[in-house]
């Protein structure tokens, strides 16, 4: 391993290019992340065709660049503005914007920046050392385990927002049923589409988040006096103190943790990892309650958990061949055209590219976090607009994204609906983050428990006994009682208290 690695370093100091090439892919993919509609997976995409005209560790040194840069990109707009430049940053506008609206804009993004490269460096690390074994570990991963870590992540839902709990189950049970329009996964029947040929592949994940964030949050701001001009006013980006940061530190190894093992699965990807860690921070926290409001474990907790997937996602791709998420499954489409097969025999065959990889996007995420306070920064510049003039801004930005990203008008048509369901939510003090779970975890948990019981033939304690599904479904059940148990008695409290009695 350590002459691998030694290989390694010595092809990126041979070729001052490919710093100047990691530079580039990171501020290209923190520019098309923080772009709503637009996401790494464009970003990656456009720069294949330029990958001809270098080497192909060169090339995967720039497609590689992108998805670290884009991970965290999504955050900015989802802070500022409260439109997720990217899936898996809809998580961090439930707490990064609530705390910018606080005037703590340049906080929220220090906090986001400092955890996208803390959990960033952490799944590079474990790409570096563990690779294969977690490879081998994800093999374990049937239907039955993937259903167990959907309701792992599903079961946080009442907690989410503090208001209540029937309204938390409302929201996600909501999620859920939108998240089944489409055909049938398994018999392939149509299933809520009324006829409409374009609803055959369900409802459009990016389009949804984009409508139920950004323009539920444009209707919203429509109706006030009070414009985001005049509520954001620190937009000086600040890296957490020390004293924050060991307040977040159980909550970046957590979640940078479970962004590496998820990431590590193939399909499911940044975004899941970013929605579990969410519901696993609300779950050991002393005050879920708070989280919706603008907490630092509430930004944390995806920003390290989505970025840690980066790494994890690559474990697939090239040590066993299988993408782990959809922006790999373009990268992979990019080595089969430089003739690279990724697989078991790739780290065996083309030592130094894999570890030039791996020491490559270490170096990514720390230069992310030297562009990134920049980008942050030029961002923040356009609250001092009127809103008037942003708020339009925001919903063109968002059609042009949306339909760029499959040139299908229906998609936009989604995002528009969806904005107004998103409004009306919350208007009905419906928590969004509950309607989001559902909708983003529906779909992989139904999908899971259909698939283990045909091939289980429908022998549930077959389904459930399996070892990895076992554990995740009692721990799901042990939390959501703890969950009911700790409302119950802040309930208790709250009415106790000399502000209920007096």
């Amino acid at each position: 391993m350590l002459e691998a690695y030694g290989s390694a370093l010595a092809y990126l100091f041979g070729n001052p290019s490919s710093f100047l090439l990691i530079i580039f892919s990171v501020i290209w993919g923190i520019a098309f992340g923080s772009v709503p509609g637009l996401t790494g997976i464009v970003g990656v995409a456009l720069l294949i065709p330029f990958t001809f005209v270098f080497d192909p560790t060169a090339g995967l040194l720039l497609l590689s660049g992108v998805y670290v840069g884009s991970t965290f990109g999504g955050s900015i707009s989802a802070i500022l503005f409260n439109t997720p430049g990217s899936p898996e940053a809809a998580c961090t506008a439930l707490d990064g914007y609530p705390m910018a609206k606080k005037g703590q804009a340049g906080k929220a993004l220090g906090i986001a920046l400092a955890s996208s490269a803390i959990g960033g460096i952490f799944g590079t690390i474990v790409l570096m050392l563990l690779a294969p074994p977690m490879a081998q570990f994800a093999l374990n991963f049937g239907p039955a385990e993937y259903f167990a870590l959907a309701v792992l992540g599903i079961t946080a839902i009442s907690a989410i927002g503090g208001g209540s709990i029937l309204k938390g189950l409302v929201a996600g049970l909501l999620g859920l049923g939108i998240a089944t329009v489409g055909l049938d996964p398994i018999t392939g029947t149509e299933r809520y589409t009324f006829g409409n040929l374009s609803l055959l592949t369900g409802i459009s994940f990016v389009p949804a988040i984009i409508g139920t964030f950004a323009l539920a949050e444009v209707l919203q701001r429509a109706g006030e006096k009070t414009s985001t001009a005049e509520v954001i006013t620190d937009v000086s980006t600040k890296l957490p103190s020390m004293k924050e940061f060991m307040e977040t530190r159980f909550t970046l190894l957590r979640s940078s943790s479970i962004g590496a093992v998820i990431g590590a699965l193939p399909g499911v990807g940044a975004t899941t990892a970013a929605f579990i860690s969410y519901s696993e921070a609300v779950r050991w926290s002393k005050r879920p309650q708070d989280f919706g409001t603008g907490v630092a474990e509430g930004i944390a907790a995806p920003e390290s958990a989505n970025n840690s997937a980066v790494g994890g996602s690559m474990i697939p791709l090239l040590a066993l061949g299988i993408p782990g998420s959809a922006t790999t499954a373009v990268m992979l489409g990019g080595l089969t055209i430089h003739g690279i097969i990724p697989g078991p025999l790739l780290m065996q065959t083309n030592t130094q590219l894999v570890y030039t990889v791996f020491i490559g996007m270490f170096i990514a995420n720390i230069l992310m976090l030297i562009f990134g306070i920049r980008a942050a920064r030029y961002f923040a510049l356009v609250l001092k607009a009127p809103y008037a003039l942003v708020g339009p801004a925001i919903v063109v930005l968002c059609m042009t994204g949306v339909y760029a990203l499959n040139s299908n008008i229906v998609d936009v048509g989604v995002m528009l609906a969806m904005g107004a369901f998103g409004f009306l939510l919350r208007k009905l003090r419906y928590p969004i983050a509950s309607f989001v779970i559902g909708l983003v975890l529906g779909p992989i948990a139904e999908r899971s428990l259909r698939q283990g019981l045909v091939i289980s033939d429908y022998d549930y304690w077959d389904f459930v006994s399996r070892p990895i599904t076992a554990v995740l479904l009692i721990a799901s059940l042990l939390s959501l009682i703890y969950g009911f148990y700790g409302q119950w008695k802040r309930h208790r409290q709250d009415r106790g208290s000399p502000a209920a009695t007096g």
